[in-house]
């Protein structure tokens, strides 16, 4: 995780971008709070996906922000952007304006706003913001609501040597497909080997659940940039590991995404390995 300053002629410091992304995220949460019902009235996308015109209204609200106080750097979005399936520009902004819409057009409290700042394909800021749970965590100051740290305000729980064996271990998963797929396989398995299985429904604030200790690992099948990017900024800037279904450091395009502490996030993308298509060829 980067953590000095971004430099360079066309280049703001990341404090300033930090400043521009929470006055962003305010501009999304703020209207959100207010909304009424009709804004929460679900759509399908041509994916399957469920949709609101909320989803499509914060979006917005968060990219004219950002437009106007960090001039430059593109808005990748869910909404506008997501069917597009292009190449990331080399810097940009990538924002899911409601991750767990589902949860969203239930009523259910897990779901939030996810925006990340990303330079050549790694995570650098990011902000996630769960309007419904009043809590927001960022890489570094922002401006708005508080930035969560643990619970009540605490120090966050650190897992302890036993559960980071399997066995002793709390996973939450997202994304996960049909029986015989590789991802409900690997869910299956889960369910025999891990101590416990959450499934939120939300990929960021699983990534979230793994930094405040309320998850010792989590697992996101088939994740998408804006999905994930802000959770991957704060579980690197905090020290935890996050990897990709190859085992090396997750990167976008990955069909998984594993976090947890580093014995723990191995084992589970050695899991996914044994479990995915080709695993029975291999040596």
């Amino acid at each position: 995780m980067r953590t000095e300053p971004v430099v360079g002629p066309d280049r703001e410091p990341l404090a300033r971008l930090h400043d521009a992304a929470g006055k962003a995220v305010d501009a999304g949460v703020g209207w959100l709070a207010g909304a009424g019902d009709e804004w929460s009235e679900r759509r399908f996308k041509a994916s399957g996906e469920e949709v609101t015109a909320a989803d499509a209204e914060v979006e917005r609200r968060i990219t004219r922000v950002l437009r106007e106080h960090a001039p430059g750097i593109p808005v990748v979005g869910e909404e506008t952007d997501g069917e597009d399936g292009g190449a990331l520009p080399s810097r940009c902004w990538l924002l899911d304006p409601i991750d767990g819409t589902m949860n969203f057009t239930r009523g259910a409290p897990l779901h939030a706003v996810s925006l990340a700042l990303v330079e050549d394909g790694e995570p650098v800021l990011g902000v996630v913001h769960a309007p419904a749970l009043r809590r927001r965590w960022s890489t570094g100051p922002v401006s708005g609501a508080d930035s969560g740290t643990g619970p009540a305000g605490g120090a966050p729980h650190e897992p302890s040597g036993a559960e980071q064996e399997l066995s002793r271990a709390v996973v939450g998963v997202t994304g996960a497909g049909g029986g015989g797929s590789p991802s409900g396989r690997l869910l299956a398995a889960l369910l025999d080997g891990a101590y416990r299985v959450r499934m939120h429904g939300c990929m960021c604030l699983d990534l979230i659940g793994v930094a405040e200790g309320w998850l010792d690992a989590c697992v996101c099948v088939g994740p998408k940039p804006w999905d994930v990017a802000a959770g991957v900024a704060l579980l690197r800037s905090r020290g935890w590991t996050v990897l990709g279904g190859d085992g090396g450091e997750f990167a976008f395009g990955s069909p998984v995404l594993v976090a947890g502490r580093a014995p723990l996030a191995e084992s589970l993308a050695g899991l996914w390995a044994r479990l995915s298509p080709g695993a029975e060829a291999a040596p």
